[in-house]
């Protein structure tokens, strides 16, 4: 799978007639494009252009005396090649706000709909203008409301925004906006149980805990959430998202949940030592499969456990098995 949008960083020496010779030439011949000014003025001491492609790609070059970056949804010309990537926040900041605004302008364009969300768009900015996933990834959010079955789209564009609003997150953003995926195909499964892990951050974080995702273990496996309280205490926590029972081989929601459940403690939570919450997030249950599991509350063959649904106006209702460290009063209405 391809990775999110990313900068490429060139040592050599620039000049405009340089850019037209090697990188517009090169484009123009095998795709079709034209040089223009970009639509923001570029940073103090910088030169910068974009391209255009026939084909709706585009690119931004930007240089002075010492380096210069590249970034596109498009082909790399060969001059290119051999030049490194960097993420966002390993080239210059002011490179990256520039670059940043002149994609959400032309974003906005595309997608008037997401003008209504801009900590949506910005977070996911590397995705929405990736070269391989941004079709699929606004397809996802347009037409399938963010994973919730049920749900108007704005609503649930809605709970997003509130999700990414504090800015717990934003120092991962490129880790956590790349969970979506930048392959041509909508993956539902995947894409949705992307969500769950925002949906989680924000169970914790309403609950007063700091969080850090993607946490190595010494099983070698990489847990989704480490939880710190107030005192200082950590605990880690991995997300799973069972799939809808009319989308799986199992025939009921209580049998989706046991059994996604233990496929998540059979592989991944096998080998660690215990201490580990599970979140198990239904949020793709519609309200007859959740009220089926709701009632019946079944055991997840791990412990401890919290079993909950999340809807789009931010409520949260679950349950919970064994000796759950994390103290989510107020934020879990509790079943």
């Amino acid at each position: 799978m391809a990775r999110p949008l990313r900068f490429r960083r060139s040592t050599e020496r620039w000049h405009l007639d340089r850019v037209r010779q090697q990188l517009l030439s090169s484009l123009d011949q095998n795709i079709g494009a034209e040089m223009g000014t970009p639509h923001y003025r570029p940073p103090n001491g910088w030169e910068g252009v974009r391209f255009d492609m026939d084909n709706d790609d585009i690119a931004l070059f930007v240089w002075n005396d010492e380096e210069a970056y590249w970034l596109g949804n498009t082909e790399t010309p060969s001059a290119l090649w051999r030049t490194n990537k960097f993420e966002w926040e390993q080239v210059p900041y002011p490179i990256a706000r520039w670059a940043q605004r002149e994609l959400l302008a032309d974003l906005q364009v595309q997608e008037p709909w997401l003008a209504k969300y801009p900590h949506v768009s910005w977070f996911f900015l590397p995705v929405l203008m990736s070269k391989d996933g941004r079709e699929s990834t606004r397809k996802f959010f347009r037409d399938y409301a963010c994973g919730f079955p049920d749900a108007d789209r704005d609503d649930a564009l809605s709970y997003l925004e509130s999700v990414l609003h504090p800015g717990t997150l934003d120092d991962y953003r490129h880790e956590m906006a790349g969970k979506l995926g930048t392959s041509h195909q909508v993956d539902r499964t995947r894409m949705a149980s992307a969500i769950s892990e925002f949906a989680a951050a924000k169970i914790l974080t309403d609950a007063g805990y700091d969080v850090t995702p993607e946490i190595e273990v010494t099983t070698g496996h990489f847990l989704d959430y480490r939880a710190k309280a107030p005192d200082g205490t950590n605990v880690l926590v991995e997300v799973t998202r069972p799939r809808s029972p009319s989308r799986r081989s199992a025939n009921t929601p209580v049998a989706a949940v046991r059994d996604t459940a233990q496929v998540k403690t059979s592989g991944q939570l096998a080998n660690h030592g215990g201490g580990v919450v599970m979140f198990v997030d239904c949020s793709n249950f519609l309200d007859d499969q959740w009220a089926a599991v709701r009632g019946e509350q079944p055991n997840v063959r791990h412990k401890p456990a919290v079993v909950y649904r999340v809807r789009p106006d931010g409520h949260v209702e679950g349950y919970q098995k064994g000796d759950v460290p994390l103290d989510l009063d107020g934020v879990v209405e509790w079943v």
